[in-house]
C-alpha cells in the first residue's frame, strides 16, 4: 500500500472537517478564559483526528464489504478499494490501529480532566464504528445527517471546550447548532449526489426518503439556517459582532454557489464538485469564525 492509497483510504482530505469543529471550539474557549491548558490541547486534537481517520477507515471497509462501494455506481477514483484493488484488510487494520492510538489519548485525557470523559469518547467511537458496521449501519437510515452532524460538530465541539476547562451550560450547547447544521449538510450534498445508487443498495438515507428535489432543499435549508442561527447568536452576545459582516458574505455566496448545485442537480456526475461546494461552504464558516474570535479576543467585543 502507497502514502497515497493510505490517504484515500482516510479521506485525509475531509479531516478539514473535524479540525475546523476542534479548531474554533479552541477559540470560543480562548474567549472564555484567560488561556487554554497546551498539553491537553495537542492530545484533544491528535486524538480527535484519530477517530475521524479511523471512524472514516471503517466506512471504507465496509462500503466495501457491503457492496455500497462498487464499480457500477462508484465512479470517485479515491475509492482504492475498488478502483485499484487495495486489499480492504488493511483498511480495517489501520482503523483498528487509530481507534486504539484515540483511546490511548483519550485515557489520557480522561486522567487529566474526569473520569466521564471515557464514557463520552467511547460512545464516540461506538457512534463512529457502528456508522457503517453492524446490522443496520447509521449509514443506511435516514438519521446519518444528525449523528454527523451531531458527533463531528456538537459533541466534540463540547469536548474540546470540556477539556479546556470550559463550564458546560445550555449557551455552550447553543453554541454548536451551526457546526450541526453544516456538517449536516455536507453529508446531505454526499447523500443527494449518491441517491440512485444508494437506492440500489438498500440504503434509506435521508435524501432517498427525500427524493431529488427534497435533497436539494434540504441542503439549502440546513446552509441558510447555519447562517440565520449564527446571525441570532452575534445579537444576543454569544458570537462576537466582527461575525456579523462575514455571515453576510458567507450566505451571499453560498446562494451564488448553490444556484449551479440546484441547476445541475446532485447526482455521482457532479458529485465531485459538489463536495467541492460543501466543504468550502464549512471551511469559511470556520475560517470566519475564527477571525471573528481573534479579533474579540484582541480588541474586545462591542455588543448591540
Amino acid at each position: 500500500m502507497t502514502i497515497r492509497q493510505f490517504l484515500n483510504i482516510v479521506e485525509m482530505r475531509t479531516k478539514v472537517i473535524s479540525m475546523g469543529t476542534f479548531a474554533c471550539a479552541s477559540l470560543y474557549a480562548l474567549n472564555m478564559l484567560d488561556n487554554v491548558p497546551l498539553l491537553p490541547w495537542v492530545i484533544m486534537g491528535f486524538a480527535t483526528l484519530f477517530v475521524d481517520m479511523g471512524t472514516t477507515g471503517f466506512n471504507t471497509f465496509f462500503d466495501y464489504y457491503r457492496g455500497t462501494d462498487n464499480l457500477t455506481y462508484t465512479k470517485e477514483k479515491e475509492k482504492v478499494l475498488v478502483h485499484e484493488q487495495v486489499n480492504p484488510l488493511s483498511a480495517l487494520l489501520i482503523s483498528l490501529t487509530l481507534f486504539a492510538l484515540a483511546a490511548m489519548l483519550g485515557l489520557v485525557l480522561a486522567y487529566m480532566t474526569s473520569l466521564y470523559l471515557i464514557l463520552v469518547g467511547g460512545l464516540c467511537m461506538l457512534v463512529g464504528f457502528f456508522y457503517t458496521a453492524g446490522p443496520l449501519p447509521i449509514s443506511r437510515t435516514p438519521f446519518g445527517e444528525l449523528f454527523a452532524g451531531g458527533f463531528l460538530g456538537s459533541v466534540l465541539f463540547l469536548i474540546t471546550l470540556f477539556v479546556l476547562g470550559v463550564p458546560l451550560g445550555g449557551r455552550e450547547v447553543a453554541a454548536t447548532v451551526p457546526f450541526l447544521l453544516l456538517i449536516g449538510m455536507i453529508l446531505s450534498v454526499n447523500n443527494g449526489c449518491d441517491r440512485i445508487g444508494d437506492t440500489a443498495n438498500g440504503r434509506k438515507t435521508l435524501s432517498i426518503l427525500l427524493g431529488k428535489r427534497g435533497s436539494v432543499g434540504l441542503v439549502a435549508t440546513e446552509g441558510l439556517a447555519a447562517y440565520l442561527v449564527s446571525a441570532v447568536f452575534v445579537f444576543v452576545g454569544m458570537y462576537p459582532v466582527y461575525f456579523l459582516p462575514l455571515l453576510v458574505f458567507l450566505a451571499i455566496r453560498f446562494l451564488v454557489q448553490f444556484r449551479r448545485v440546484r441547476r445541475e442537480g446532485m447526482d455521482e456526475a457532479h458529485k465531485a464538485q459538489h463536495m467541492g461546494f460543501a466543504s468550502s461552504t464549512f471551511i469559511s464558516y470556520s475560517l470566519s469564525f475564527v477571525i471573528a474570535f481573534l479579533l474579540s479576543r484582541v480588541f474586545g467585543s462591542p455588543v448591540f
